[in-house]
């Protein structure tokens, strides 16, 4: 019913989004069907004379041909302008649809393919796309974090989110579209019986107003019943994207929404619930918050526009397709309205491990625990709630001396002013429900330059200063560059990345008072320098990185889960290599990440991670249905690895357990029928058939056991 109720939620949403160009056809019937007759084949009108261009571009005036023309009243035949915006390069432009993201900060779009491949299609949990993937809970929808350190956001925004990034649609990755046909995609996947199912369902539409305009709107459900007890989680992110980019006037807007409901089990009692006793339903695993009806509920609400104006700096004439060869100067403005609330409840009560501890004969004795040792302020029961809004505004202008492809295409800088307001409930008003809020206000200036020197360099240098306010003091500096050879044409890339950052802790690092937990933190603001250097070879598959970091006065959640700082320096080394092998339809596929702490109580990684994919790849029928057949492996060898705190939504770092060196194996058969993509997967092969039977990737929270899943994808382009 949920599902039903969310597809009809979203089919309105489609057709009131079709009706504009309903209306526009009505309208325009008699120029359409003008257009046809002149055989024009091109829907934006930008290919030929016969689209209503003259031989020097300008739109031609009627009656050319067969047309008795009005000797006192010349008209003009309404003409749809191509897609002329800077952004966008004639590679780009070339294809049949596409889409981007925006740069925060600066003046820029980063261009993605749409994936409507069976490349990752059998990967449906999408937080594993990512080079090695994340470390989960288990089930889908709930909190992850990236394994590879370096992959993980530093930013200081709503901490208590941050474990369900894979999930959440934000200004950085929410996606803006052009298509030359209307463009729906509809995916569900789901698996396990009823009374445990995941589902997983995605809505993406997307339209062109104009060859320069469009609009989309993108829906993702994710939830869980809960295969173990007290695990059922609903995850919903809703953005809703206009854009419009123009030769000289370029705008993006777009509306966020973010839900997330989760309950809270904290993990098993014990290992050994996992490692050395078969229950006959996971529901019968003990839960160390089984009984005590720990929920968390996130909302979060976003809204921004950015918009840039371009001047020229010199003549345009009409055989100037764009401005992107141009001198020319941009100015802009950036706004940004971002509310997250998070809502923690839960009763007071204790669990009982059957194997806490050995008696003087040796043999296990039961022990009681709580799993908070502190109830400030209500004995019985809890009711955290805290929020954070941020109010952003910004300035900037970009120059682009020559050319957008220029040695120095571009050189940009700006100024901004952050609005933060953060919400909670102090002991004092805890019974009223009145919220203490505390204001804060921060200012910055950025600045950034670039360029590109043919088809074999790319660099780029840039830097962003609080002189005062709230982050006073705080800067981030960094330098990127990417060198091109070329073999016959196949490109070698080598690419190193260089950042120095010092920012402040978050707010809630420093302040937060619960029913669990409360300091008054003064922390040091942390520094960390790293290097980056990247080698790939794309037509074979081949890509190597390494990463070099210092952190010095790194904020982290110690074993009791409270904040600290360590007063030293640590560092971390990370080596990533990717190579993917094909032997006619076979596809041998490896990632693998090595990483090297020189503190694991602060920095907690595991030595070695990797995913390996064996599959056989071929046609059923050509160009009609392809098939892949095969299995996905992920392994990381044992360490200590985090633990998660539910009340705060956190990981920290624990150090009684160890986990890992466990193969945790996945049977797939992935096919696409012209426009559909189908999967059929077994999830969990191996348990009980092999391997320690300690399938964890996050201390106490056991993965998933075996089950079946079934999915499809359906792309629809009209």
């Amino acid at each position: 019913m949920r599902v039903m109720r969310s597809i009809i939620w979203l089919a309105i949403v489609v057709v009131a989004m079709l009706l504009p160009e309903t209306l526009y056809a009505q309208i325009d019937a008699a120029a359409l069907a003008r257009s046809q007759r002149e055989n024009r084949d091109d829907i934006y009108g930008n290919s030929t004379n016969q689209m209503g261009f003259g031989a020097d571009g300008m739109a031609m005036e009627e009656g050319a041909e067969g047309e008795v023309q009005d000797s006192t009243k010349k008209r003009r035949e309404r003409v749809r302008k191509p897609l002329e915006s800077y952004y966008f390069s004639d590679t780009v432009r070339a294809l049949s649809n596409w889409k981007w993201t925006i740069d925060p900060d600066y003046n820029r779009v980063n261009i993605a393919p749409l994936d409507t491949t069976l490349s990752d299609w059998r990967i449906d949990y999408v937080f594993y796309r990512n080079g090695v993937g994340d470390m989960a809970l288990g089930g889908l929808g709930q909190s992850s974090q990236p394994i590879n350190w370096f992959d993980r956001r530093q930013d200081a925004d709503f901490t208590f989110a941050r474990s369900y990034d894979a999930y959440t649609a934000r200004i950085d990755n929410v996606p803006f579209y052009n298509s030359k046909k209307i463009l729906t995609n509809l995916t569900y996947l789901e698996s396990g019986q009823k009374r445990y199912r995941e589902e997983h369902l995605e809505l993406t539409h997307s339209q062109n107003i104009n060859p320069s305009t469009s609009a989309n709107v993108q829906y993702k459900a994710r939830s869980t019943n809960g295969l173990y007890d007290w695990q059922r989680t609903k995850n919903h992110a809703l953005s809703v994207g206009v854009a419009h980019t123009g030769k000289r006037y370029s705008v993006h807007a777009a509306y966020m929404n973010n839900m997330v409901q989760a309950r809270e089990n904290g993990g098993v009692v014990g290992k050994w619930a996992i490692a050395d006793t078969l229950f006959e339903m996971p529901s019968g695993v003990p839960m160390r918050l089984a009984s005590s009806e720990a929920e968390n509920h996130y909302r979060n609400n976003a809204f921004f526009v950015k918009q840039a104006l371009a001047i020229p700096l010199e003549r345009v004439t009409e055989y100037d397709f764009s401005l992107a060869d141009l001198s020319a100067v941009f100015i802009g403005h950036q706004f940004e309205f971002n509310t997250w609330s998070k809502v923690y409840t839960d009763k007071r009560a204790s669990y009982t491990n059957e194997r806490g501890e050995y008696d003087e004969k040796g043999n296990y004795r039961p022990t009681t625990h709580e799993y908070y040792d502190n109830w400030y302020i209500d004995p019985k029961n809890t009711r955290d709630s805290i929020s954070e809004r941020l109010i952003s505004n910004k300035l900037f202008v970009q120059v682009q001396p020559w050319d957008r492809n220029g040695v120095i295409s571009t050189i940009d800088a700006g100024v901004g002013l952050d609005l933060h307001t953060y919400s909670y409930l102090n002991l004092e008003n805890y019974l009223t429900g009145k919220m203490t809020r505390d204001k804060r206000t921060s200012w910055y200036a950025y600045g950034a330059t670039g360029g590109h020197i043919k088809r074999y360099a790319d660099w780029r240098v840039n830097a962003k200063y609080y002189p005062s306010g709230y982050r006073g003091g705080d800067l981030y500096v960094g330098a990127d560059i990417t060198l091109r050879a070329y073999i016959r044409e196949h490109p070698l890339i080598l690419s190193g990345k260089f950042r120095q950052e010092l920012r402040s802790p978050g707010y809630w690092e420093e302040n937060l008072f619960s029913n669990h937990y409360a300091w008054f933190n003064s922390f040091d603001k942390e520094s960390e320098t790293r290097f980056e250097v990247n080698f790939s070879v794309p037509d074979i598959a081949l890509e190597l990185g390494a990463w070099q970091g210092v952190m010095s006065n790194m904020i982290y959640y110690d074993t009791n889960s409270r904040v600290s700082q360590h007063d030293g320096t640590v560092s971390l080394t990370s080596l990533y290599a990717r190579k993917d092998f094909r032997i006619a339809g076979f596809h041998l596929d490896h990632r693998a990440l090595v990483q090297f702490t020189s503190d694991e109580s602060v920095l907690p990684v595991p030595l070695v991670s990797a995913f390996l994919s064996y599959y056989y790849e071929f046609w059923v029928v050509r160009d009609v249905l392809r098939v892949q057949v095969g299995i996905d492996g992920r392994f990381n060898t044992a360490y200590h690895a985090p633990s998660y705190n539910p009340a705060l939504s956190v990981f920290f770092n624990q150090r009684e357990v160890k986990v890992g060196n466990y193969p945790y194996l996945d049977a797939f058969v992935s096919a696409k029928w012209k426009r559909m993509r189908i999967l059929l997967k077994l999830q969990h092969l191996n348990q009980n058939l092999f391997g320690n039977g300690e399938y964890f990737q996050v201390a106490n929270y056991p993965l998933n056991p075996r089950m079946f899943k079934f999915g499809i994808s359906w792309s629809f382009y009209d």
